[in-house]
């Protein structure tokens, strides 16, 4: 696979094409991707698309889920949390 780069929060870092978002950001030391209306810290659980708890921002587009995205050259990730 080819390396590409990606913006995560900022700070553009180094993956391989077709890594999921969410294990980019576990890989880049993101361990909170969104915090709950209790403020408690949230990040994936089930790792498949099903629980919703992975949600980020990408390329401005809000509410994706980090495993079921894959990283593409130029993406822009932002979590919340």
């Amino acid at each position: 696979m080819p390396v590409i780069k990606v913006s995560i929060n900022g700070t553009e870092t180094s993956v391989e094409e077709g890594t999921s978002v969410a294990a980019a950001l576990f890989n880049n030391g993101v361990w909170c991707y969104r915090t709950s209306v209790d403020g408690s810290p949230r990040a994936p659980l089930c790792a498949m698309g099903i629980c919703f708890e992975c949600r980020v921002t990408i390329d401005g587009h809000a509410h994706r889920r980090a495993c079921m995205e894959s990283c593409r050259a130029g993406m822009e990730v932002v979590t919340g949390g």
